[in-house]
């Protein structure tokens, strides 16, 4: 009993180390915009990126239920943890790849592909149904939203402010910009936290900590309120560590950014997390999101705004993220498994 429980403890850890990685990872979808344009400066933009990342754990919980009823059968016991140890060791050695790499990637992707792997090695159940539905058609299905939207909405702002002087309007969007990377990182939170949340309490249930009434397929299903604190706290911290290699391709590598296209990014991705955070509850990447809304705001203009090429090879690593992590996920379980007693 020991044993579980401090092998309970690791699992828990590794799954904040994710949040925290999740953090400075996709720090960069909420700030790039706003700091890349001078609407705020590094400092306070990490500061308010942290804060409503906080505020934003702690409005729902429905894509943590996503993720803990609907990829993997609800694993069990020691081998249980196992498959989550496994799972995060993917999603977190990915985040670290990337971000060396200094390229966007989806953070909930690789977890999902951690999963998947951990599962398929230790001979768990997929719920292929589940992945279908809550994570292969958001994952498709957003970036083309966050693309046409970012289109749409940077299309009427041309229009409205055709006739304004460019450097009114510019001034005007920084102070909009602020605004809408607010509700951008506040969505951040809304989404990214609780998908850590979702494995915390798969690991809780695996060995009884839960409530069995908690389980998938439960009516008492919830998320303890020191889970969410925890992967509040680990999320914000990770996000005031910055994260400025993505930032760099993010807010000047894709397209040159003015407040306009800044605003009009941020808000196409903070009305798409709301949206699929509260009405469908399925995780999606705003890694995804807010790139595909820049490329959309900066071909509104001209197409050749877009430097096709880097939105290309964001595109690779975006296709590389989930098998990726997967890969990586098995090769940890099977190493666990053999160093593990029992």
């Amino acid at each position: 009993m020991p044993l579980e429980t401090a092998y309970l403890a690791a699992v828990v850890l590794a799954a904040l180390v994710f949040a925290y990685t999740n953090g400075f990872h996709d720090a960069p979808n909420s700030l790039a915009t706003a700091v890349s344009t001078r609407a705020l400066g590094p400092r306070a933009a990490v500061i308010m990126a942290a804060c409503m990342n906080v505020i934003g754990a702690f409005l729902g919980e429905g894509v943590a239920r996503t993720i803990s009823r609907d990829i993997i059968v609800q694993p069990q016991g020691t081998d249980g943890l196992t498959v989550l140890m496994a799972a995060l060791v993917g999603a977190v050695a990915w985040n670290i790849l990337t971000w060396y790499m200094g390229m966007p990637s989806s953070s909930s992707h690789a977890l999902i592909g951690g999963m998947i792997g951990a599962a398929l090695a230790s001979a768990t159940s997929v719920r292929w149904s589940g992945v279908a539905t809550d994570f292969a058609l958001p994952m498709v299905v957003s970036p083309l939203i966050g693309g046409f939207l970012g289109y749409a909405v940077m299309l009427a702002i041309l229009w409205t402010f055709r006739s304004a002087s460019v450097r009114r309007t510019n001034r005007q969007f920084k102070i909009a910009q602020s605004v809408s990377a607010a509700a951008m990182a506040l969505g951040h939170g809304l989404q990214d936290a609780q998908k850590t949340m979702g494995v915390v309490v798969l690991a809780l249930i695996a060995v009884d900590v839960h409530s069995a009434a908690s389980a998938p397929g439960g009516d008492g299903y919830d998320v303890p309120l020191w889970v969410v604190c925890a992967a509040a706290a680990a999320m914000a911290l990770g996000t005031l560590t910055g994260g400025w290699r993505i930032m760099r391709t993010l807010g000047r590598r894709v397209i040159e950014l003015d407040p306009p296209k800044g605003f009009a990014a941020e808000s196409t991705v903070a009305v798409v997390s709301y949206a699929t955070s509260f009405i469908w509850q399925v995780p999606i990447s705003n890694t995804h999101m807010i790139t595909s809304a820049i490329v959309g705001v900066g071909a509104a203009r001209r197409l050749s705004a877009v430097r096709w090429g880097v939105a290309g090879n964001i595109v690779a690593v975006w296709l590389a993220t989930l098998p990726g992590a997967a890969l990586v996920a098995a090769a940890a379980f099977y190493l666990l498994d053999l160093a593990l007693p029992g």
